[in-house]
């Protein structure tokens, strides 16, 4: 990167001769195929008859207008403004690429856009300016302020963009953030703070040293000093060598203020003793022979792409004690604008602020580090094969795959712009907003909400058959943080604990959850001659009980819930469903009056939540057995807060087909109807019938169900299972579950392929399941 360009941003754009001709070619399908680009518009609103045409636009949208013209502010509720921002540049410093002008930035701008979408589910439009004059710049951008909640500078040229921004902030009242400063200066700052901690040293006191001015490098060094760094410690170098006092050759205004009176006129003379590196330059002016002149435990920050000031492994070969930052995922500590950009403007637009302050900035530098000092998060050990690191050299800030950075520092920014007053909706209720943002993290945050909450307020004691599975730990940490259980987990001691380290988790066993060791538990003898009593007469000998005991996980979880040692057990991340479901048949049975278990699969779409029975148990259940698990599933679905609405599915619709499956379907409603009248339940019917009101209007008038279906009972197993796996694959749909139904105490039998969330769910299923078992 050469000096004048912008920092480290997202997404690391390659020059044309650093990009493998592989690369090249799957870039270039990427963005042809299926369709161009990266970007579509979709209506958020129905527009399926004449009504809906009237109510989106003439005569309907009038009204709209008319609220807006009487109360500018209704904007925010009437339109998409308060969720769009505007990725606007003119293509003259383009990350690796240089000035290659609007157009050829579009894709970039197309890039920037996604991550908006993704990681904050902000919408934007990409503004492509031929512009490059200040003057014309700013007049555009100005313009569009009615359009938009927010505006992000982008790849724009230094030193042009400082004086547009400058001149867009003054014009405009909302937030305007050229996110190649202030975006990197963010992350650095996070970097800086947590480096110097690990150092012992204070940000007041230490020497910093510069490569490059630009408009990253200035943004870094401004933010610095407003975070405590003192202008007479900080020392910058640029192609043309030192900033010194009465230098007139490439300066500016914005470097001005870095001008040392100094006779020093190379990086090689001011390096001695430097403390921090900040690199924003170009690839491989930091020598190993100026590291070794550094102070001890240096925080070296080479954020130069795609070939850093200096490559780690050079640092480190002359500086083992250095701390190293880069601009790439290849290395540890990347400096990476989507940690940041996403969530400040998801922060500022839910708020209405005007402005993206200091103090936000602040704010969103203390989240990040703070973030980097807690529990890795599984999510990020996945998108590292595995790999986990904990809070220390190298890793002194998150990675940019971790899901709870929306959840820090968006809350931190609204929480900052409304101490500022420069909210103009402030969020009051700051927790219920954190809340609120497990949206963008989990998609099953909104649905789980009352289970949490119900959870938390008496937790129960839950035992993990799989205690040694690093989901399973991963959900404990998770389960423990948030207070939704006590568990207990079954497993090797000794494996617990060294997969606890690996992971870089906090829990400890004996202080925040019980193990059950199976090899060396005083229990032993009372469990399998309680196995034995249980399964004696299903062929199960007392040496069989005892080696089934030392050796079956899922057989002791159950035990342990049948004595009471636990409240409710889960298992099944290991093996095949129906062998876990033999143990809990055996051993924790069935509940008083229930014929047989089912299983309870939910999927959440974006069309909302459905829960479909039964995925997993019975291959073709007779009338009574249906009926029984819609009453049972029901039951299920209220915990969640939603009113069961049932469909009993099939071929058939009210009476189409006279054949067998249809009879049954017909005799389970008469069933359910005389059991539970006061459930909403309807059939036969098919699936398009069940989920769409108007169709089964045209149909049967007089349904005894209203609106669209929310439980889906299927004929056979074979319907049930391929309906959900088909809406779990084709609607992107998210599991939850399966949710057994029918035991006598709480026992869940997951899916091998369950993740960390998925078993934080099933946890509080089964502890406000049994919660009601104990009421």
């Amino acid at each position: 990167m050469s000096d004048g360009q912008s920092g480290a941003t997202p997404p690391a754009t390659p020059s044309a001769s650093t990009m493998s001709e592989d690369l090249r070619a799957g870039a270039l399908i990427y963005h042809r195929h299926p369709r161009p680009g990266k970007l579509e518009i979709q209506a958020t609103k129905p527009l399926g008859n004449q009504r809906d045409l009237a109510l989106a636009y003439s005569p309907g949208v009038a009204a709209a207008c008319e609220a807006i013209h009487a109360d500018p502010a209704e904007a925010a509720n009437l339109t998409t403004r308060a969720n769009l921002v505007a990725v606007v540049s003119n293509g003259t410093a383009v990350l690796g690429l240089g000035n290659i002008g609007p157009l050829a930035s579009k894709p970039v701008m197309e890039g920037k856009a996604v991550l908006f979408k993704k990681f904050a589910g902000i919408d934007v439009f990409d503004i492509e300016i031929d512009a490059n004059e200040i003057d014309k710049i700013v007049t555009v951008v100005a313009a569009l302020e009615p359009t938009f909640g927010g505006i992000n500078l982008e790849d724009i040229k230094a030193p042009e963009c400082f004086e547009v921004e400058r001149l867009l902030r003054e014009r405009m009242s909302i937030p305007v953030f050229h996110d190649d400063q202030h975006g990197t200066a963010i992350i650095v700052g996070a970097a800086v703070r947590n480096g110097l901690e690990l150092s012992g040293k204070s940000i007041a006191e230490v020497k910093i040293v510069a490569s490059g001015a630009g408009a990253a490098a200035l943004a870094c060094l401004n933010l610095l000093v407003s975070l405590g760094a003192r202008r007479e410690n900080i020392f910058v170098s640029d192609i043309k060598g030192v900033v010194y006092k009465g230098r007139t050759e490439l300066m500016d205004p914005w470097k001005e203020p870095y001008a040392q009176e100094t006779s020093a006129r190379t990086l090689d003379e001011i390096i001695e003793g430097a403390d921090v590196f900040l690199g924003l330059s170009a690839g491989g002016v930091l020598k190993p022979e100026m590291v070794a002149k550094m102070a001890p435990r240096p925080l070296i920050m080479a954020l130069a792409n795609p070939f850093p000031e200096i490559m780690p492994e050079l640092a480190k070969q002359v500086r083992p004690d250095a701390m190293i930052c880069t601009g790439r995922s290849d290395f540890p500590n990347q400096v990476n604008n989507v940690l940041c950009f996403p969530y400040i403007f998801r922060g500022a637009l839910d708020c209405g602020a005007t402005t993206i302050n200091e103090e936000m900035k602040h704010a969103a530098v203390e989240a990040i580090a703070a973030l980097a000092r807690e529990t890795p998060s599984d999510v990020v050990a996945r998108a590292y094969g595995g790999e986990t690191r904990r809070f220390g050299a190298d890793s002194l800030i998150p990675s940019p795959f971790d899901p709870r950075l929306i959840l820090r520092i968006a809350p931190a920014v609204a929480r900052a712009a409304n101490e500022t007053g420069v909210a103009t909706r402030p969020i009051t209720d700051l927790e219920a907003y954190s809340e609120s943002l497990t949206r963008f993290v989990f998609r099953s945050g909104f649905l789980m909400k009352p289970l949490f909450t119900a959870a938390k307020a008496d937790p129960k004691r839950v035992v993990y058959a799989e205690g040694e599975d690093e989901r399973v730990l991963r959900a404990a940490q998770v389960v423990l943080e948030e207070g939704l259980a006590k568990p207990i987990l079954i497993g090797r001691p000794s494996v617990i604990e060294n997969r606890i380290q690996r992971f870089g988790l906090t829990v400890k066993p004996g202080r925040d959850f019980e193990v059950i060791d199976p090899a060396d538990d005083p229990r032993y003898k009372d469990y399998w001659s309680l196995y034995h009593q249980l399964a004696g007469r299903g062929g199960v000998t007392p040496d069989t009980a005892r080696t089934i005991v030392r050796s079956n996980t899922s057989v002791i979880a159950s035990l342990a819930l049948h004595r009471g040692d636990a409240d409710a057990m889960i298992c099944g991340l290991e093996g095949a469903y129906m062998r876990h479901l033999r143990y809990v048949r055996q051993i924790i049975g069935l509940a008083p009056g229930v014929r047989d278990y089912s299983a309870l699969s939910l999927v959440l779409t974006a069309k909302g939540a459905y829960f479909i029975c039964d995925t997993q148990v019975k291959p073709d259940p007779c009338a009574e057995e249906i009926a029984e698990m819609a009453i049972l599933a029901a039951n299920h679905v209220r915990r969640f807060g939603i009113d069961p609405k049932i469909a009993l599915l099939s071929h058939s619709d009210f009476g189409t087909y006279d054949t067998e499956s249809a009879r049954k379907m017909r005799r389970a409603l008469e069933l359910l109807t005389e059991q539970r009248p006061d459930l909403e339940a309807d059939g036969e019917m098919q699936a398009d019938t069940a989920l769409s009101e108007t169709l089964r209007d045209l149909k049967l008038s007089s349904s005894r169900l209203q609106g669209e279906a929310n439980v889906l009972v299927m004929p056979n197993l074979d319907a049930a299972n391929i309906g959900f796996q088909l809406t779990r694959m084709l609607a992107d749909a998210l599991p939850v579950g399966p949710i057994l139904i029918g035991a006598a105490k709480p026992a869940h039998i997951l899916s091998r392929d369950v993740t960390v969330r998925g078993v934080v769910n099933m946890t509080s299923v089964a502890v406000v399941e049994a919660q009601t078992v104990q009421s």
